[in-house]
């Protein structure tokens, strides 16, 4: 049943990412189901466990290219075409603030603000000033124009930015156009309450810690989007952290832990309950992209199984967590980097690390310099391939900076959560927690500064073939099969 359910999973996949780039019609799903019902009787006849296994994969496949279809013929764009428009629209995301500018994700009224929304969304770049917030209703006067794909300025490959915001549903763009306020508070009542939260926290840490040090604390703690400006942002790049600066899996696990640590007083069902609530508000809170989701149907699975009283295996969860993030949106398996970024990290976490772990025994255990040492190490190797098709640069500090940096992480963000709470009572009674963070925060971003000013900080690559990807991977499964001696996780 494991080893079915395993290839069911997995021809699923491997179906989803063949549409993803090739499409074939609605006859090859029909030829790959024959196939599985052919094959199916095949094994109601022989009963050989290969020939049902057979079944299972054409079938499986057949569903992922099918799934894929669904939500590429349902996230057409139906009738919005390039030209001038006048609409009113709905804010449907957080304002993504950059340094010149704002993105606003909006879905347009079909004809006037009491009418039902279009299917797909629009990406405004919008000034700074004013500010708009989820939920809120505005007047757009201005062009529509489709996405269009463009060439990296480190690698030099093309990035697919149309199929990039495709599976966002977000089909044309708008280039500054006249905005205004109509209406507040249309979106969904929780939604809106976590977002206001969260800016409310952000405004009491801002109020007594300085800049760039707020914006990268709203990073960490809530994975709020402000701008740290093109400069700071590159050297997180140079230095290999760059995932400190949004919210990454590694902030979740801290979060959810930290939850559940708060709620041990309560009895344990209860306890177990309020934390998994309070785990999917934190992921709706952060934006949920794919690295929330991940990490938070995992920690999710954590509480399900401490609340069950069964073994919860890492490997399960990952893969459980994957399939369902691809059943609800099969578009982010091929097109969204941070799915898949997360994901090989998480597997060089499960899978290498315990294969490398002989070779860090010289480094000390105090401050956890050996577990951030070996974690950064399986994690930068697994990542690395895929990191360099996709960007074509290599931090050669990135080891050293994520060693330096990371064991400061659980307590900036404590001090940085602290430091806002306290602000509700009183911006003077939250100056002592202020400055710890800003000690924390200063030092992280000296760390930074410190080396990716070095020479030979970060390389660039040439152009690196897919195929040669999928080999080093390749070879990578075949290293791990050979050394890897499972120890699942248990509860």
């Amino acid at each position: 049943m494991r080893k079915a359910l395993a290839v069911a999973i997995g021809f699923f996949t491997l179906g989803v990412f063949f549409r993803s780039f090739v499409d074939l019609g609605l006859s090859f799903i029909f030829f790959l189901s024959l196939g599985a019902a052919l094959f199916f009787i095949w094994w109601s006849i022989s009963r050989h466990r290969v020939i049902v296994l057979f079944s299972v994969a054409l079938f499986s496949a057949a569903l992922g290219i099918f799934r894929y279809d669904i939500a590429d013929n349902f996230g057409q764009p139906p009738h919005l075409q390039e030209g001038h428009v006048s609409a009113y629209a709905l804010v449907v995301d957080e304002s993504d603030l950059r340094e010149t500018h704002a993105n606003l994700t909006v879905r347009l009224f079909e004809d006037g603000i009491d009418s039902p929304l279009s299917s797909e969304r629009v990406l405004v770049v919008a000034s700074l000033h004013p500010e708009f917030a989820y939920g809120d209703v505005i007047s757009l006067d201005g062009d529509l124009v489709l996405p269009k794909n463009f060439t990296s300025e480190t690698g030099g490959a093309e990035f697919d930015y149309v199929s990039y915001l495709a599976k966002d549903n977000i089909y044309y763009e708008m280039f500054y156009p006249c905005v205004s306020l109509v209406e507040h508070n249309r979106g969904n009542v929780i939604k809106e309450m976590l977002f206001s939260f969260k800016q409310h926290v952000m405004a009491n840490i801002s109020a007594v810690v300085p800049e760039p040090h707020a914006s990268l604390l709203g990073g960490l703690v809530f994975g709020a989007k402000r701008s740290l400006g093109d400069k700071l942002l590159a050297d997180f790049r140079t230095a290999g952290v760059i995932h400190i600066v949004v919210l990454s899996g590694y902030n979740v696990t801290i979060v959810a832990e930290a939850i559940m640590r708060t709620l041990s007083f309560l009895p344990r069902a209860i306890g177990m309950s309020m934390g998994g609530i309070g785990i999917i508000f934190f992921a709706i809170m952060t934006g949920g992209n794919a690295t929330i989701v991940r990490a938070s149907i995992m920690a999710l699975l954590v509480v399900l199984a401490r609340a069950t009283g069964r073994v919860y295996e890492i490997t399960a969860g990952l893969i459980a967590a994957g399939f369902l993030m691809i059943l609800a949106n099969p578009k982010i398996l091929a097109f969204d980097a941070s799915f898949q970024l997360s994901f090989l990290a998480t597997l060089g976490l499960v899978y290498l690390a315990p294969v490398i772990e002989r070779y860090f025994h010289f480094m000390p255990t105090r401050f956890q310099l050996r577990e951030f040492a070996l974690s950064t190490v399986a994690t930068q190797i697994f990542v690395l391939p895929l990191l360099l098709y996709k960007v074509g640069q290599f931090s050669t500090v990135a080891l050293f900076a994520n060693i330096l940096i990371l064991a400061f992480v659980p307590l900036t963000m404590l001090f940085g959560f602290l430091t806002g709470m306290a602000g509700f009572i009183a911006p003077i009674v939250s100056l002592p927690l202020a400055f710890v963070s800003y000690a924390l925060l200063a030092y992280e971003l000296f760390v930074v500064e410190m080396l990716a000013s070095l020479p030979y900080a970060s390389i660039a690559v040439p152009a690196i073939p897919f195929a040669a990807v999928v080999f080093v991977y390749a070879i990578y499964g075949f290293v791990i099969w050979r050394f890897h001696h499972p120890a699942e996780a248990s509860s």
